[in-house]
């Protein structure tokens, strides 16, 4: 007996996978953190921000169900991140009360958001451009749950923490299903069953 899966299901397992590329931000927050230290001048958030979108981006790359393509997202990422972080960063004064990192991260979210929405697939329309909208708004929540979480955010990471994290990219993951459906597969699943018998 073979079973197709559902597109609900299909968009569940794409959302879930996604989800997972979390762990991506505070990883690339960290490795970025390793070589720049706290983020207090313009070098250290333009190296920082590409450290850290240079992971970011390979591990949404790689939960994407193949619906970007790697090179272009991940390039969009790195550059995004290190324009973005520069921006904001340097526009707030590198301050790092709550109004302050919210605003830093709608900066860099903005930038992150356009670079990304080039990357996505062209047949897109202007329809990508509504992942460009959302980016600013989720980067501020980020910052902000991740502040309101008592995070020693005045650190200057480069990128707001798991709890900000899960939520965003919880929420973009909905997007790109959103934007960009899974496909379903061709190759059907196997279900055990009993069979009788004849003689």
């Amino acid at each position: 007996m073979t079973r197709m899966k559902t597109p609900r299901a299909i968009a569940v397992r794409a959302w879930l996978l996604w989800t997972t590329s979390f762990l991506a931000l505070p990883v690339g927050g960290y490795a970025g953190t390793l070589i720049t230290g706290r983020i207090d001048d313009p070098l250290s958030a333009v190296i920082g921000g590409a450290i850290a979108g240079l992971i970011i981006g390979s591990g949404q790359a790689l939960t994407s169900s193949h619906r970007v393509r790697p090179v272009s997202w991940i390039t969009a990422s790195v550059l995004g991140m290190s324009a973005g972080l520069a921006l904001g960063s340097a526009t707030i004064g590198y301050r790092t009360a709550l109004p302050d990192l919210a605003l830093m991260g709608a900066l860099n979210g903005l930038i992150l958001g356009v670079a990304q929405a080039l990357a996505l697939p062209r047949q897109l329309g202007q329809r990508r451009w509504l992942w460009a909208a959302a980016m600013p708004a989720l980067w501020s929540l980020g910052w902000t749950v991740t502040t309101l979480a008592k995070i020693a955010v005045d650190q200057q990471f480069i990128v707001f923490g798991a709890s900000g994290a899960v939520l965003v990219t919880a929420i973009t993951g909905l997007l790109l299903n959103r934007l960009l459906p899974v496909a379903a597969s061709r190759q059907p699943s196997i279900t055990p069953t009993t069979a009788k018998v004849h003689s």
